[in-house]
Parts: structure tokens; C-alpha cells; sequence
């Protein structure tokens, strides 16, 4: 059990010193002012140990830079969440709170720290879940005793979730036609096979089965800081099997012979990786190398925008041919769990999340089912009597 012991200050008052043993068995001191005080300390003290809530005095000393920073060097992220996730906590966190101790920052100051952010709702919200995940990660390490991001008192920036709205078909093939003959398949192959932009620049001849009318979506081209191109997996390390389209197929085939692949070496994942990775691809460009989706974006797909009459917003990119792949889809009865395959989500609650206003309505054949099932039963009633 804890004691308390008295002795004289250098001024002559009293001083109260709590004398106790941590979980570790180690003799630990600490001094009050007043008799009062080192009561509930030692209180404290006693009930923590007992319900496993004990952390140590010194605990939470270190500042949130340090601590965030040891955080970052442990985590398990890819190379781009990695560049974003520190680019996020040295731009807008660590001016605001990265001198304070973990034990100093309180609830009021997370809040203060949303209060200062001029950015959008979404965006602030992903810079809460990575400053909350270091916070929890310091419970995790008895370093502070409750996670100050989850606090009532912290409001939660707000996402309105947009409805996808798809092109109409009109408009995939008004893109396709105002890019260069190069590029045209890159509409095909998002809007036909649902790819992402760098899955399309990472596909090569030899993933295609024309026979079995599939294809394997097993890399993308990704950029990294610095403008640097890699190979990698799809996101979320998903290879996936595509159905291939016959009018897919025949365009792919047009495109080769016209176009034929090029054997591009990049590093794999890390731009440090010595071991490059050789791979034959459909896209490249015209100097024979891969595609890079900031010049594809701002010089290729800006200029088609224009020429198609289709207003350059973040919504008309090319993630757009995707969106209306999986309207097509569901608009003919396709599941949500085979549209969550062949988009390669990770979950099917997300794709129903972001297409359900996109099914069919069930009315109809609700009330067909009904009518149906009663009829079936009259029938049964009559055949009977």
C-alpha cells in the first residue's frame, strides 16, 4: 500500500510525500503541498492499480511531434498513404499542437485544431481519423488515459455524401472520340471494364483472355512524390477477374495493331526498389514510356473536356467511366456483390452505398411477386374444392 510521509521544504512548511509501488514493482515517489492532495493521489493511485488504469506520472511528457513521428516510422502503409499521411501531419497539425506534450492536449484542443483547418469536410475528417489514430495508439502505450479526438465535446466535421450521377452514353463516347487516337482506349477501358486510371495504364496484352472473355487487373501505374512512376497492386492489393466485353475485345485489338505494346521497366512499389519489374503495356506514350496521370489529366483529358463540350470538374474525370460502368450494370439487374468484384471494392456495403439510388426500383416486381404468389394460392384453393 501506498504511505505518506512529511518533511520541511526549504522554506520551513510541510511537504506531503506519497510513497508507492508501480504495476512494475518500482518504488516510486511523488510531493504535495497539501495533506489533502497526497490523500487522493495515493487514492487514485490504488484504485488505478487495481482496475489496470494505472499510468505513470511521467507518462505523456513526450510532445506530439515526436510521438507522431515514431508513430508514422511504425506504420505498415503503402509508400503513397505513407507521403500522405505525413504530408497531412507536417502541413496542418504540427504547427498547431506539434510542441504540446500528449498529457497537455486536451478535447478543447482538437477542437481548436478543426477550427483552424480551411479545408473541406472531407478532407478535415481524414486528418481527424489520422490524428485520432495516434491518440489511440498512445492509449494503446499507457502513455495518456483517454483519447481526446473521441471526446463528446469534439464535433465531427460533417460529409454530405453526393449522389453519382453518370454520364449519359452520349458523353463516354464524346470523350473517347475528342482524345487523340492514342488514347482513345483509355475511355474504353474505364468505362468498359470499370478500371481505375492507373489500372488502365498498367494493363498489359498478356492480361487479356479473349478466349474465356476475361481479363486479370493485377497492377496499376502509381505516382509517387517527386513525380515518380511505380508499379504496383490495385489498390488495397485486390486483383480482380473482369469480364471482357466483345466490343471491348475488338477495340483492344484495333488499338494493338495500330499501337502495338511497349515494354516498360519500372521499380516495384518504391522507386529505390533495385529490382525494376518489365511489363508490355497497351498505353504509353508517344516517347514509348508510361503513362503519368498528371500529364494525362491536366494536358490530354483537360483538352478532350473542352472539344466534348463537358464541363472540367473534379465529378467529369476520368473516374467518371467507372461510375458509369456500374450504372450500366446495375441499370440490367447485374448484383451489388458482382459489381463490388468487378470494381474491386473492398466491400460490398460501400458500392451499395454509392449506387444504390442507381438499382432499378423493386416496386413491380414486388407487386408482381404478391399477385403471383396469390394467385398461385386461389388456384391451389379451387383445384381443391
Amino acid at each position: 500500500m501506498a504511505s505518506i510521509t512529511t518533511k520541511r521544504g526549504s522554506d520551513g512548511s510541510p511537504r506531503y510525500v506519497v510513497n508507492y509501488r508501480d504495476p512494475e514493482d518500482r518504488q516510486r515517489r511523488k510531493s504535495f503541498n497539501r495533506k489533502a492532495d497526497a490523500e487522493a493521489f495515493r487514492s487514485t493511485v490504488e484504485a488505478d492499480k487495481l482496475r489496470g488504469t494505472y499510468l505513470d506520472v511521467d507518462a505523456g511528457r513526450v510532445t506530439f511531434r515526436d510521438y507522431a513521428t515514431q508513430w508514422l516510422a511504425g506504420r505498415t502503409f503503402d509508400r503513397t498513404t505513407y507521403e500522405a499521411t505525413e504530408l497531412r501531419l507536417r502541413v496542418h497539425v504540427l504547427p498547431v499542437m506539434g510542441h504540446l506534450q500528449l498529457r497537455q492536449i486536451k478535447p478543447s484542443t482538437i477542437q481548436g485544431l478543426l477550427r483552424t483547418l480551411d479545408l473541406s469536410d472531407t478532407y478535415r475528417r481524414v486528418i481527424l481519423a489520422n490524428v485520432s489514430a495516434i491518440f489511440g495508439a498512445a492509449v494503446d502505450d499507457d502513455l495518456i488515459a483517454k483519447n481526446p479526438c473521441k471526446a463528446g465535446s469534439v464535433t465531427r466535421p460533417s460529409v454530405v455524401r453526393r449522389r453519382v450521377v453518370p454520364w449519359p452514353a452520349e458523353q463516354v463516347s464524346a470523350m473517347h472520340d475528342a482524345l487523340p487516337a492514342r488514347y482513345r482506349l483509355a475511355v474504353t477501358l474505364g468505362s468498359g471494364l470499370g478500371l481505375r486510371q492507373g489500372e488502365i495504364f498498367g494493363l498489359s496484352p498478356t492480361d487479356f483472355n479473349f478466349l474465356a472473355g476475361t481479363v486479370e487487373v493485377q497492377r496499376q501505374v502509381r505516382i509517387l512524390a517527386g513525380n515518380k512512376l511505380v508499379f504496383a497492386p490495385p489498390k488495397g492489393r485486390k486483383t480482380r477477374t473482369v469480364p471482357l466485353p466483345s466490343s471491348v475485345a475488338a477495340e483492344v485489338n484495333a488499338h494493338l495493331a495500330k499501337f502495338p505494346p511497349v515494354q516498360v521497366s519500372l521499380a516495384w512499389l518504391t522507386p529505390e526498389n533495385d529490382e525494376h519489374v518489365e511489363v508490355s503495356l497497351v498505353l504509353t506514350t508517344r516517347e514509348r514510356s508510361a503513362l503519368n496521370r498528371n500529364y494525362f489529366n491536366s494536358t490530354l483529358w483537360r483538352s478532350a473536356q473542352k472539344r466534348a463540350r463537358v464541363a472540367p470538374t473534379r465529378d467529369n474525370g476520368c473516374h467518371a467511366l467507372r461510375h458509369w460502368y456500374a450504372s450500366v450494370l446495375l441499370d440490367a439487374g447485374e448484383s451489388i456483390r458482382a459489381v463490388s468484384e468487378y470494381l474491386g471494392h473492398s466491400d460490398p456495403g460501400f458500392t451499395l452505398r454509392t449506387y444504390t439510388h442507381l438499382m432499378p426500383s423493386s416496386a413491380e416486381r414486388t407487386r408482381g411477386a404478391v399477385d403471383a404468389a396469390f394467385a398461385a394460392a386461389r388456384d391451389s384453393t379451387s383445384s381443391t374444392a
